[in-house]
């Protein structure tokens, strides 16, 4: 395969996909990102050039590897990392709620076994294969007064602990010394750290040892990537990162970061598409240190030894007509779904959810059904007809976030009438903002667009001219605005509770970087 010096766009994987990990087989490289409380878990995607990825599946995909039922916002599934050893594929993982796992699959596509469980505390768990057939089992213990990377030998396949848990390194002097990753490269033991938290102070150590255990040479140079000093530019919270190398000599890191809604002359941190995977060149100094991206820094156009690009429109196209029984693979459930409420009529081409009595302000799982919001400037659409509603029922569209940070736009009838809804969920502030009477409409288009920092809520009449029922401030869905920590972002979704309705027609435009705002912002 020929490489050579392309420009490419960051992020690689827009929206939310928080603490890459990536590996190699032959010319195939798979990411896997964090899922928390949705479902299935554990993403998986892959690309043959680093540059275009494109989602194949998922590392957890039942309950008996996957019971977040009852986990709350922002619980779930911790930081994955993944691997390719003696043609099995591994993922190591953490449920916040009953501790670190693995699944393994002799193929990416699965099946993926059911969950070994490693008795070792912390988060972030990842692994080393050394050629000597020891595997190192790694996490991150933030629990206790002093933070500390924590090891162990294991077996993979039955979780046996063939080792005590020891304290090998307390970090390089950030706080939150987390996202551990050991690499034996050029003889010596490489140790790789996520630290300073993973808002906008984040960033990545690297240390070397001659043994696993150490003691670590911390890099004269460190933080070896970070945006820290740069908190009102394009990307920021950079850091969790993980490294490959390509089979031509060249190396790659990929790690979080986010775009804040506003920068430069804007004195506003606030970011709500959630943390996103990015991709950064990597080489070796003289002293064998990594050198990472452009003096330490990323930006959202970059060049790097690539293998050659197809042509890529910034602009991102997703239809679904529901025309096939499968659910498509970019959807995501609120916990673990019960799939009875929904299913797909492929000879009138719409999705049926049926709603609960549970609702989408609560901690469970609600008839709710959604994809990744992948970009600041996005038009959404679809399609909705109410069949059955209960008194208080309601069926729609959200801009959502979690229980307590949505934007919604409903269906809901009141005696014989039926209106259409905006309201808005902000803290404990619920709001009906703007209200439609659309009684005698079989069906009605909703709308969302958004710009960088608001949202506006469409509907179609009955002649088809567009009407605005309303707007909302993206401020309102961002993570630096949440009661309690979240690491998650924002999910552009149909819903029901207390009735059953349809959706057909569905689209989604990102539109590009670089086109205008237009209409209302």
């Amino acid at each position: 395969m020929v490489y050579k010096n392309e420009m490419y766009r960051n992020p690689i994987l827009p929206g939310f996909n928080p603490d890459p990990s990536i590996c190699r087989v032959g010319e195939d490289y798979y990411i896997v990102t964090s899922s928390f409380e949705f479902y299935p878990g554990v993403p998986i995607y892959h690309s043959r050039n680093l540059v275009n990825w494109e989602l194949i599946g998922y590392c957890l995909t039942r309950k008996s590897q996957l019971d977040i039922e009852n986990t709350r916002s922002s619980g779930g599934i911790f930081a994955p990392t993944l691997y390719h050893h003696d043609n099995v594929f591994i993922m190591a993982t953490t449920d916040i709620n009953k501790g670190n796992f693995i699944v393994y699959a002799e193929d990416i596509y699965g099946p993926w076994s059911d969950p070994v469980w490693i008795d070792q505390r912390g988060i972030d768990p990842s692994l080393l294969f050394d050629e000597d057939g020891t595997v190192y089992f790694l996490t991150a213990d933030n629990d206790r007064e002093k933070c500390s990377i924590l090891m162990s030998t294991i077996n993979v396949f039955t979780g046996e602990k063939l080792s005590d848990t020891c304290i090998i390194n307390n970090g390089c002097g950030g706080r939150y010394p987390e996202g551990p990753h050991l690499y034996k490269i050029f003889g010596k033991y490489y140790l790789m750290l996520a630290e300073g938290g993973t808002e906008y102070g984040h960033m990545e150590t690297i240390q070397r040892a001659d043994s696993p255990y150490g003691p670590y040479e911390k890099c004269p140079f460190n933080p070896v990537l970070t945006h820290r000093n740069d908190m009102r530019g394009e990307i920021c919270g950079v850091g969790h990162a993980d490294i490959v190398e390509d089979g031509n000599g060249n190396w790659w890191a990929v790690c979080l970061g986010f775009r804040p809604s506003c920068f430069k002359d804007e004195h506003l941190m606030l970011h709500h598409l959630g943390r996103e995977t990015y991709l950064c060149p990597m080489k070796w100094d003289e002293q064998r240190w990594p050198v990472m991206g452009e003096g330490g820094k990323l930006s959202l156009n970059m060049a790097g030894d690539l293998p050659g690009l197809p042509e890529n429109d910034a602009a991102v196209n997703y239809t679904d007509n529901f025309r096939t029984e499968q659910l498509d693979i970019h959807y995501n459930f609120l916990r673990n779904p019960i799939m009875e409420n929904y299913k797909v009529d492929t000879a009138a081409g719409r999705l049926i959810l049926q709603g609960t009595e549970v609702t989408i302000n609560e901690s469970r799982n609600p008839t709710w059904i959604g994809i990744r919001q992948p970009g600041f400037k996005i038009d959404f659409a679809v399609t909705v007809g109410a069949e059955e509603l209960k008194n208080g029922g309601r069926i729609g569209i959200t801009a959502f976030y979690n229980e307590s940070y949505h934007y919604d736009m409903y269906l809901q009838k009141k005696g014989k009438k039926l209106n259409l809804y905006l309201e808005k969920h902000v803290h404990d502030i619920v709001s009906v903002t703007h209200t439609a009477e659309v009684t005698g409409y079989k069906e009605i288009r909703l709308i969302i667009e958004s710009g960088r920092k608001w949202y506006r809520f469409l509907y179609a009449d009955n002649k088809g001219r567009l009407c605005e029922l309303g707007t909302g401030m993206a401020a309102g869905l961002a993570t630096e605005g949440t009661r309690t920590m979240t690491f998650t972002g924002t999910y552009l979704a149909m819903f029901a509770e207390r009735g059953r309705g349809y959706f057909k027609e569905l689209y989604l435009r990102v539109r590009d970087a670089d086109e205008e705002d237009d209409r209302c912002y």
